[in-house]
């Protein structure tokens, strides 16, 4: 049950990154219920993507980027959430499950909305799922 409420989470938090900022998006139809269909699961892959990213590669960047950290009181973890995000993007590219980031500002602002996101998300429904 944990594992579907964070894949939740994090598909919420993802697609209202690709809704918000202009240089992330999902390839295929722009509206209606086609979009739902062909979305949903690349959406579902991004996000396992990206939290299998974040499990893996972001703890070895936190480690070897800790002088930055202390340096910038803590921002540039923004620049490795963005740097995870980018990643995923690549990935995906690679993987041709059609997302895409355009550069680092997307990613960086991408990375701001998917961490805002999940903390809201989190809130409202991680607590419930604690408790059961």
């Amino acid at each position: 049950m944990r594992f579907l409420t964070w894949l939740l989470t994090t598909a919420i938090a993802v697609a209202t990154a690709a809704w918000l900022i202009d240089g992330i998006r999902f390839s295929g139809p722009d509206s209606g219920t086609a979009e739902i269909q062909e979305k949903l699961l690349p959406l579902i892959l991004v996000s396992l993507l990206l939290g299998l990213i974040s499990s893996f590669v972001k703890p070895v960047l936190t480690i070897l980027s800790i002088p930055f950290i202390i340096v910038t009181l803590g921002l540039f973890l923004l620049v490795i959430n963005a740097a995870m995000l980018m990643l995923t993007a690549w990935l995906a590219d690679k993987l041709d499950i059609g997302f895409d980031v355009t550069g680092f500002w997307p990613a960086v602002g991408g990375a701001i909305v998917i961490t805002l996101v999940t903390w809201i998300v989190d809130g409202f429904i991680g607590t419930d799922a604690e408790k059961k």
